[in-house]
């Protein structure tokens, strides 16, 4: 094999490809590599974990077809090093690549590349539809921060990406709060479900386009499609649970406030929180404010006003502050409602006049 490809869209491409190798494989080493192919359909990377995989074209020059694994931790520190404009040749014969340009050489070990496996693709007919990829990637990146970290259940653990009535949701959770992002989808399209790992949603948003996507799903397998590349991912396949039931249908008291105000607030009282990092919000309805309090037997105690519109009943109630801060960035509304369900219940954030996401936190004991 002989290609010739310039030298910034091969880096990139290394750069984009790379993240879908295992960086150390003990049972099948080919999986820490890149696979080359180059043949008919042009010049393509491949790199997959098993969990994820992707196949990407590069535009360039095949002076002899062939395929060639080279170890990804390898191939992406040399393309990373490269500097200035021109074009890279990448050689193969034997158990050896060799990648020159104009300023340099290297010789590469390759892997055997027969033992790659086929990347899935999910059976036609299941789940198939396209949309713009800058919208998927502000559904997912909105929410997947929320998802449990914890492997012991893989349902809370993923991305639940769901449409129904011409609406287009994604959800993640930790048991301990949730995030809903909704988003307007025009077109015909069948209802789907279809639950992604939290890491492999990350790689998704980190390598799919802007541009129109086609997504296309079964039970186990998910692969989303553009010109120059395709992206597959394996799916959960235990049922999310049904989230709605905890949503509060009613609130004993509400409190409207500026978003910065809120941020400002927790920000100074985080400091003086405890081992459990729990403050106290309080809900005065007399007052016209929320008031945020800390306290901490080692450091010492603070208390914060908060100017608001609050309605309902005076209540108090603990939380977590990282729990409570941490959709505050992913709002764009100058003002926020905060919503609470009663003691022991679940408090809800929005923006104010922004219906296309909630953010759900429950309580910690008092």
């Amino acid at each position: 094999m002989i290609i010739l490809i310039e030298k910034k869209e091969l880096a990139e491409a290394v750069a984009n490809v790379s993240r879908f190798a295992e960086r150390r494989s003990t049972t099948l080493p080919v999986l820490a590599s890149i696979v080359l192919v180059a043949g008919d359909d042009g010049i393509k990377l491949r790199a997959t974990n098993l969990e994820t995989g992707i196949d990407r074209k590069v535009n360039g020059t095949i002076k002899a077809p062939g395929v060639v694994a080279i170890p990804a931790t390898t191939l992406r520190e040399i393309t990373s090093s490269f500097s200035g404009t021109g074009s890279v040749t990448i050689e193969h014969a034997g158990d050896t690549a060799i990648i020159s340009s104009e300023t340099g050489r290297s010789t590469v070990k390759t892997l055997s590349y027969e033992d790659f496996p086929v990347l899935p693709f999910p059976d036609a007919g299941t789940v198939k539809f396209s949309l713009p990829g800058s919208q998927l990637k502000t559904l997912i990146s909105t929410v997947v921060a929320f998802a449990s970290p914890s492997t012991v259940r893989p349902e809370l653990g993923s991305v639940l990406l769901s449409f129904e009535g011409g609406v287009l949701k994604a959800v993640a959770t930790d048991s301990f709060r949730l995030a809903e992002k909704r988003m307007s989808v025009q077109g015909a399209m069948a209802p789907f479900s279809i639950l992604i790992p939290a890491k492999n949603a990350l790689d998704v948003i980190q390598t799919i386009p802007d541009e129109m996507i086609e997504i296309q799903s079964d039970d186990n397998q998910c692969a989303f499609s553009w010109p120059f590349g395709m992206l597959t991912t394996r799916l959960v396949t235990i049922s999310y649970p049904d989230y709605t039931q905890i949503i509060p249908k009613s609130f004993v008291s509400e409190a409207t406030m500026l978003r910065k105000d809120l941020e400002a607030g927790l920000r100074r009282s985080a400091v003086f929180s405890d081992t459990f990092q729990k403050v106290r919000l309080k809900f005065s309805v007399a007052e016209k404010h929320v008031d945020i309090s800390a306290h901490n037997n080692d450091i010492g105690d603070s208390s914060e006003s908060i100017p608001a519109s609050v309605t309902g009943d005076t209540i108090e109630l603990s939380f977590n502050h990282r729990y409570v801060a941490a959709p505050l960035s992913l709002i764009s509304a100058e003002s926020v409602t905060l919503s609470a369900s009663g003691i022991g219940r679940a408090l809800v954030i929005r923006g104010v006049g922004d219906a296309s996401f909630l953010y759900l936190v429950m309580p910690m004991n008092q």
